[in-house]
C-alpha cells in the first residue's frame, strides 16, 4: 500500500477541528486554507517508518502536493528517512536536497518547516557552501522559505558551529519597512536560544549590542535560559 493510501486509513474526523485551530488555518490566519485528516505526528511517524523503504520520489511528489497537511508532513519524514539512510551516496543526497528545495511551496507551515530542514538540508550543507540558506533568510518567497534559512542552522549548532546562526539571525534585523513576522521572530530568537546553549558568553555579548532593537518576540525567546535579573535588563533596555 502507498505512504498516501495508508496515511488516509489512518484518519481521525474528530481530531481534524483541533487541529486546524492549533496550526491557525481560519480565515486571516497563517496557515488559512489547509486541510487535516486529523492524524496526530506520532502516528505519521509510524506510518512513515513502516513504509519509507519502499516509497519513491513519484509517491513523494504525490503525496507532497497533497491537499492535507498530514500527508506533505508524511512526505517530508520520509524525505528525511531516505536521506538520513543513504550514506555515502552522495547522488540520492543530494537528489533529496533537489526535490526539497523545488517543492518549498508546499512546506507552509511551522511543524513542516521545523521537522524536515535541519536534518535534511542542515545536514547536507555541514561540509558545504551554505550561501542558499542566506538567501532563503534574506529573500525566500515565503515566511516559511524565510524559516527553513534560520532553522536549518540547527544542525550547525548542535555541532558546536554557531557562527552563521548568528550572521543568519542578523538577516532578520536588517529594516524592511515593515514588522517581522511573529513566526519568524521566535524561529530566530529559538536558534539563538540554541546558540547560547553551547556559548552563553558569545549570546549575550551579541545582544548587548542589538537587544534595544530588536523584535520583542524574538528578544524573549532568545534570552529565555539567562537568569531573570539578565532577563529583565534585556527586557528593559528595549
Amino acid at each position: 500500500m502507498s505512504l498516501y493510501d495508508l496515511m488516509l486509513e489512518k484518519q481521525d474526523p474528530q481530531q481534524v477541528a483541533g487541529l486546524s485551530r492549533f496550526f491557525k488555518c481560519g480565515p486571516g490566519q497563517y496557515g488559512e486554507g489547509d486541510k487535516f485528516l486529523g492524524i496526530k505526528v506520532p502516528v505519521t511517524r509510524e506510518v512513515v517508518k513502516s513504509c519509507w523503504r519502499e516509497t519513491g520520489f513519484a509517491e513523494l511528489k504525490r503525496c507532497i502536493s497533497s491537499e492535507y497537511h498530514e500527508v506533505r508532513l508524511a512526505a517530508l519524514l520520509t524525505l528525511v528517512e531516505i536521506f538520513k539512510h543513504s550514506r555515502k551516496n552522495e547522488g540520492l543526497k543530494n537528489h533529496c536536497v533537489e526535490f526539497y528545495l523545488t517543492h518549498t511551496a508546499y512546506i507552509n507551515n511551522w511543524d513542516l518547516v521545523d521537522l524536515s530542514c535541519y536534518p535534511l538540508l542542515g545536514q547536507w550543507f555541514m561540509d558545504k557552501d551554505r550561501s542558499i540558506l542566506y538567501e532563503l533568510a534574506r529573500n525566500g518567497a515565503t515566511i516559511w522559505e524565510r524559516r527553513i534559512g534560520i532553522v536549518s542552522t540547527m544542525a550547525f549548532v548542535r555541532a558546536g558551529q554557531l557562527d552563521d546562526t548568528y550572521a543568519i539571525a542578523q538577516i532578520f534585523l536588517e529594516p524592511s519597512g515593515q514588522p517581522l513576522h511573529d513566526l519568524l521572530q521566535k524561529a530566530v530568537g529559538w536558534l539563538l536560544r540554541e546558540a547560547g546553549k553551547r556559548d552563553m558568553s558569545r549570546l549575550e555579548a551579541w545582544l548587548e549590542d542589538r537587544a534595544a532593537s530588536m523584535p520583542r518576540t524574538m528578544l524573549r525567546y532568545a534570552i529565555e535560559k539567562f537568569p531573570e535579573p539578565k532577563r529583565r535588563e534585556f527586557m528593559e533596555c528595549r
